[in-house]
């Protein structure tokens, strides 16, 4: 499947880390999502109906990395992939969280992990 919708950068404010101070005081996520499916429905009948919202994406990933806490950030992309895969017209998704100021005492652009999940 070559079709796809892809929502990045969505930021999130969280309580998400091993250290004891991750998980008292809140820091920055980035979330990118890419989902495969298939559009030509949509396309056709230019019904939202006919796939997945983009909205909705952005809002689950938000209402899923605010609502539970975890040690790992594998474990967010993880369940979040789960979660969009649910969708049944939903054949495949990449979900990648990012964790921008991860406590790492070296200079670094980012640190991300990124899970492919397919149907």
């Amino acid at each position: 499947m070559t079709d796809r919708i892809e929502v990045k950068g969505i930021e999130v404010l969280a309580l998400h880390g091993v250290l004891e101070h991750e998980k008292t005081e809140t820091q920055l996520f980035r979330i990118d999502l890419t989902v495969h499916l298939d559009l030509a429905p949509a396309g056709v009948s230019d019904d939202l109906a006919d796939t997945v919202d983009y909205g909705r994406l952005a809002q689950l990933a938000h209402d899923l990395v605010t609502s539970e806490s975890h040690q790992l950030i594998e474990t967010i992309a993880h369940r979040l992939a789960g979660r969009i895969l649910e969708d049944p017209r939903v054949d495949r998704v990449s979900v990648t969280v990012h964790k921008p100021n991860a406590p790492i005492a070296l200079t670094y652009g980012d640190v991300a992990v990124t899970v492919d999940r397919a149907r």
